[in-house]
């Protein structure tokens, strides 16, 4: 196995497509340091540049009222539950004012499947947002959300699009995304949208000119294999369209869902994957750290497996912190991470252009590794 891996590793850094097989290979293989330093090859083969980037934005969900069963999630609420909210607007601005303000240019805007709210509902939402903050990226309603908006309106998921677009929406997140395989998705969740329809809406969105981002929630009912049939649905979509502007993978959150009883994956299957992300996904640019659910520190260690990207300073954040797992960084945090990995931290926004102005470069590393492009990765045993 070791030399086919060496091989396959290889391969990858030297920048050729890798088979599903091959990616297979690299999931089964326990070599964390070996899968660690390709993908860091490749990351600075796509990124020589000195800059690790992040931005700001702001998670806000404006209900969690939702029509599907989703056994990972611990945020939402049955439509007719006493807890159920739907935002008002003026909580909706404050929020935002205080994301502006600590210098953020776009908020995160997602929520459940409502089953009553109308299409003109969101229209409006959006063009009151963009009336009131019109440089404020709003990148909003996950394919999930989309695909419900399709069936709410009883109109084709093109106009659906056309119209959000219309109103205000300037970008797609990939939530709800979990394993691209229809039978993990079944096992998992009831009354949302199969993989097939959660790759149209993107494909669709990007045939109107818009980017989106692509995500995968692993380390629950999928096999190997399934995680490599989930990158690999996401790479063909790519090659297609161009419209994914990155990727974020991160681990199943268990605690406080019906999900309770599956082992939690640890900082080494989560490094693992992400770096077998960046070798598979060849034609992704940008892939972000998960330091949400992983922590500070395996925030930090992802820049060397794969990531060049610290993810956002996510000023609030309510769904993962529902399942019991609250990390917090200040953007100091964030910035002193970027700084101590070797790099120097640059704001972008949701299309990756910087946002800020570049500093001198003698202001912070290097590029981590300097001119040779290795450097000494930690050693995690695997039961981390």
């Amino acid at each position: 196995m070791t030399g086919s891996v060496d091989r396959i590793l290889e391969k990858a850094v030297a920048g050729e497509r890798l088979a599903a097989e091959e990616g297979l290979a690299l999931l089964q293989s326990h070599d964390l340091t070996a899968l660690g330093q390709a993908a860091d090859l490749v990351t600075r083969r796509k990124h020589p540049e000195p800059y690790r980037t992040y931005n700001i934005d702001r998670n806000i969900n404006y209900t969690n009222a939702c029509t599907a069963v989703c056994d990972f999630c611990a945020f939402y609420r049955p439509p007719k539950h006493p807890d159920v909210y739907v935002l008002r607007r003026e909580e909706l601005y404050r929020k935002i004012d205080e994301t502006v303000a600590l210098g953020g240019d776009q908020i995160l805007l997602q929520g459940g499947l409502h089953p009553s709210l109308p299409l003109e509902w969101y229209e409006e939402l959006l063009a009151d947002i963009k009336a009131r903050y019109p440089r404020l990226n709003v990148h909003g309603f996950s394919p999930p959300e989309i695909h419900h908006f399709t069936k709410i309106s009883k109109l084709p998921l093109r106009t659906v699009l056309e119209r959000l677009k219309a109103a205000g929406l300037g970008s797609i997140p990939g939530g709800g995304g979990e394993i691209l395989v229809d039978s993990v998705r079944r096992a998992i969740t009831r009354g949302k949208v199969l993989t097939d329809d959660w790759l149209n809406v993107h494909r669709v969105w990007h045939e109107l000119g818009g980017r989106s981002t692509a995500t995968m929630m692993f380390g629950h009912v999928e096999t190997l294999a399934e995680r490599i049939e989930h990158l690999e649905r996401l790479r063909r979509l790519q090659d297609e369209t161009g419209g994914f502007t990155a990727f974020i993978c991160w681990t199943l959150q268990p605690e406080h869902t019906a999900m309770a009883h599956v082992p939690k994956a640890g900082a080494f299957e989560y490094l693992k994957t992400q770096a077998v992300s960046r070798l598979y996904l060849d034609n992704f640019d940008n892939i972000q750290s998960s330091w949400v659910t992983q922590g500070e520190k395996i925030g930090q260690i992802a820049l060397f497996f794969g990531a060049n990207d610290m993810g956002s300073l996510m000023i609030e954040e309510n769904v993962v912190a529902q399942a019991g797992t609250v990390f917090h960084l200040s953007l100091e945090t964030i910035r002193r991470c970027i700084e101590d990995a070797g790099f120097i931290p640059r704001q972008r926004n949701v299309f990756y252009e910087y946002v800020d102005e570049a500093p001198p470069l003698s202001a912070g590393g290097s590029g981590g590794a300097g001119e040779s492009g290795s450097v000494d990765l930690p050693v995690l045993n695997a039961s981390n």
